[in-house]
């Protein structure tokens, strides 16, 4: 049974790098972590040197009951995991379609499905990281931006039905991180970190959204580079 403190608990998804790992350095300090994602390795480094920090491996497009069995407590969720493969409509099987859903919209929904009674006992906090692709389709994003336009509906049907959790969606621009390498090598473009986001600077939009006073219910932040 996973209860760690008196903290608040807050579970991360895609935490093993990139921005998951970063949302996980900010909440460090407030919250006791649950990191989750595939690379064990990973988790457990990061968890190390995050005091009150436990690695969570699971493969998320099929985690079950079991999986979350353990959580006793949990106060805050960020869906912070995806996937991004580019290529026109022509040149796009169904197979990616599948893999893009299952990663970025199915796997949140059904892991927030199985964690609701934990987040209405603590009348918690869902944080879904979504992208400006959420916003706006634009040509070879067609399954991406799909992924992220469903899953725009699903935090904001989840709001709707479950009136006692805050749940925030948050539409970072584009962020410097491994993922967006592998973005701007399928662009076939340069990568220019100085033109990005720092994965700190999604962070913080994160942690301003879950420390908001109570009476405050952040829904939506959008974050740019400058």
């Amino acid at each position: 049974m996973i209860h760690m403190s008196a903290r608040p608990v807050a579970l991360v998804t895609g935490a093993s790098r990139g921005v998951g790992a970063a949302i996980a350095r900010a909440l460090a300090p407030t919250h006791d972590l649950l990191l989750g994602g595939r690379d064990a390795e990973a988790l457990a480094e990061l968890s190390a040197r995050l005091p009150g920090a436990r690695p969570w491996p699971v493969e998320l497009t099929a985690v079950t009951e079991a999986d979350v069995a353990a959580v006793e407590r949990l106060d805050v969720l960020v869906h912070s995991a995806g996937r991004v493969t580019l290529g026109s409509i022509e040149q796009t099987p169904a197979d990616v379609w599948r893999r893009t859903m299952e990663i970025n919209l199915i796997a949140a929904a059904e892991l927030t499905r199985l964690l609701l009674p934990a987040l209405r006992a603590a009348r918690g906090h869902v944080v879904l990281i979504n992208s400006g692709a959420g916003l706006r389709a634009n040509p070879n994003w067609a399954s991406y931006a799909a992924s992220k336009f469903a899953l725009r509906a699903f935090a904001d049907a989840l709001r709707l039905e479950e009136p006692r959790l805050r749940v925030t969606t948050v539409y970072p621009g584009r962020i410097d991180t491994d993922m967006q390498r592998e973005v701007r090598e399928q662009e076939g473009a340069p990568y220019e970190a100085d033109k990005y986001l720092a994965a700190d600077s999604v962070a913080r939009a994160v942690l301003t959204a879950v420390t908001a006073s109570p009476d405050a219910h952040v829904t939506e932040i959008t974050v740019r580079p400058t």
